[in-house]
């Protein structure tokens, strides 16, 4: 699995550093990571995609999921990355406005509450 993962907690707000890819064989770890994270109470995420190489339709849909997810538990789900790569497969799916990305995690950790785009409708985030 060519995956890393790794937690740290910014005061209000938990870091969770990906890096490598995200894709069908490695999106279902990343999505129990992220759960493990929203269910002991800390639901105001900032996941940083600066190291992942590879993100497929798979990873966006976990992504999308724990959006949600967090949001039902009063939280915030904020992205950092500046891979074009996997910057281009947000902007082709239109997340690019649902998601709050950033270029580094200083900008992430400084946005207010509340800063985030809108949801996407339920039919395109069931994962």
């Amino acid at each position: 699995m060519d995956l890393s993962i790794t937690r740290a907690d910014h005061g209000d707000h938990t870091v969770v550093h990906l890096g490598g890819e995200i894709d069908v064989y490695t999106a279902p770890f990343v999505r129990e990571k992220l759960d493990e994270q929203i269910h002991a109470g800390r639901a105001d995420l900032i996941v940083d995609l600066s190291e992942v190489t590879f993100l497929d339709s798979t990873g966006l849909g976990v992504l999308v999921g724990r959006l949600k997810f967090a949001r039902t538990r009063g939280g915030s789900l904020r992205l950092v990355g500046t891979s074009e790569r996997v910057l281009r497969v947000f902007a082709i799916t239109g997340l690019d406005k649902v998601f709050d990305i950033h270029p580094d995690l200083e900008s992430a950790l400084a946005t207010p509450d509340g800063g985030e785009a809108p949801m996407p409708p339920a039919s395109s985030a069931h994962r």
